[in-house]
């Protein structure tokens, strides 16, 4: 069943990466379309746990499961960097100045060096086959990783800005989602149905940046 369910979050994610694709097409490429590779990862994410019954147990499935790991470490540390952007096309004067977007650049950089240090370095993977899904996962205990919390904190003050400037709720609302799915236990049978945050966060964040670009062009 469970393999179903991520072929299905995984075709969800292909639906906003198509949208990001879009966008940043139309506008060029710039910090507002980073989310686009955070998207990637995830459509790779999902659709290897997908897939993962079909290609069977062993060194090939461990191989590119450890691959989903260094994608998130280097990619999802980049949506700190969409949030100031963010935060300065909404109209944020603080936002606006240089140090503001180091600052966002420095975290990010920061971000991903302590995921590398803290989840990366050392993986262990073991063999997680539940609810017909066959994938490698990690043991890392203690709650979320430091750095999906710092993002998730991120996201949440970004949202709570955009809504104010631009009366625009729904970065915040998918932001807000997220921080609860990832650091709230939910009882749930299905191992998918906490990465449905995911898509509600990633698609507040794409339509935050087709709204911006909407609200540039008036």
């Amino acid at each position: 069943m469970d393999s179903l369910l991520f072929l299905l979050l995984a075709l969800a994610h292909l639906a906003l990466l198509v949208w990001g694709l879009r966008l940043a097409a139309r506008s060029g490429w710039r910090a507002a379309d980073l989310p686009v590779l955070v998207v990637a990862a995830l459509v790779y994410d999902n659709g290897m746990i997908a897939v993962g019954r079909a290609i069977g147990e062993g060194a090939l499935l461990e191989g590119l499961n450890a691959g989903r790991f260094w994608l998130h470490a280097f990619v999802t540390p980049l949506l700190v960097i969409w949030s100031w952007d963010a935060v300065r096309r909404a109209g944020s004067p603080w936002a606006a100045k240089a140090r503001a977007r180091w600052a966002a650049i420095g975290l990010a950089l920061a971000l991903v060096a302590i995921e590398l240090v803290t989840v990366v370095a050392g993986l262990e993977l073991r063999v997680r086959d539940e609810h017909g899904a066959l994938s490698y996962t990690s043991d890392h205990a203690g709650g979320p990783p430091l750095m999906v919390l710092v993002v998730a904190a991120v996201l949440v003050i970004a949202g709570a800005i955009v809504w104010r400037r631009q009366s625009w709720p729904w970065l915040l609302a998918g932001a807000v989602l997220m921080a609860l799915g990832s650091g709230l236990p939910i009882p749930v049978p299905s191992a998918a149905a906490t990465n449905v945050f995911e898509v509600l966060l990633l698609t507040g964040i794409i339509a935050t940046t087709a709204r911006q670009d909407a609200l540039e062009r008036r």
